[in-house]
């Protein structure tokens, strides 16, 4: 039974990563199978969370493709992610770490680049905007607590949550990670806003700074902070 066949009668189970692939591409090369395309596609980016971060330009530089079947699985790629937010939409007020994931996750678990984002809140931890704070390189990304506090003093927000993703798969804190955390608690102090957490996102692997006891602490009682669930 072709693919197709055994897919409309029997749904998506029984078929891998590669099997879902190859039928988004449909067809591929003499001598080389939509298969064997779909699998060098998965092998090349890493795996199928990796593959999802990847641009339409990287997806049709892999034999087989080009750019018509690349923007195929991209698109395909995208709705997926789509449909998986609006099951599970993240909530207008952030109580906890598990809250703040459900917000960062989709933009930022598939990324091939680092990337820091913001989550401003007011005094009743509803939220009052998200920002893409800074992209980088697969390796580092610029935290300027200037400009995540600029970002919160704009919108008014009484508090914030940061985060960045680690396209390695671990979200380990790193030395410097800390450090940078260190200086942004301290500045934010300084002006009155409140530094709820700083989540790093690695795929379906996540961590939370407060929850593991990685933030300063405070000078005064934070507004926030006092009312968080941290479960990281």
């Amino acid at each position: 039974m072709r693919p197709r066949e055994r897919y409309t009668l029997a749904g998506p189970d029984g078929f891998g990563d590669a099997d879902l692939v190859a039928l988004v591409l449909g067809t591929g090369l003499p001598g080389r199978p939509a298969l064997s395309v779909a699998r060098d596609l998965l092998d090349g980016a890493g795996g199928l969370a990796a593959l999802a971060g990847q641009p339409v330009a990287a997806l049709a530089r892999v034999a087989g493709v080009g750019p018509a079947r690349a923007v195929r699985i991209h698109a395909a790629l995208s709705l997926g992610r789509r449909a998986l937010e609006a099951c599970d939409p993240p909530s207008d007020t952030v109580l906890s770490d598990q809250d703040a994931v459900r917000w960062f996750a989709p933009r930022l678990a598939a990324l091939p680049h680092e990337e820091l984002h913001g989550l401003l809140l007011d005094r009743r931890q509803g939220v009052r905007g998200y920002r893409v704070l800074t992209r980088g390189n697969d390796g580092h990304t610029i935290v300027d607590p200037r400009q995540v506090l600029r970002e919160a003093l704009l919108a008014g927000a009484a508090g914030v949550i940061v985060a960045h993703n680690h396209p390695s798969g671990d979200p380990t804190p790193s030395a410097a990670d800390v450090e940078v955390t260190a200086r942004l608690h301290e500045a934010a102090s300084l002006v009155g806003v409140d530094l709820v957490d700083h989540i790093v996102i690695a795929g379906p692997a996540w961590r939370s700074f407060r929850g593991e006891g990685l933030l300063p602490k405070a000078r005064a009682a934070p507004v926030l902070a006092t009312r968080w669930k941290g479960a990281g």
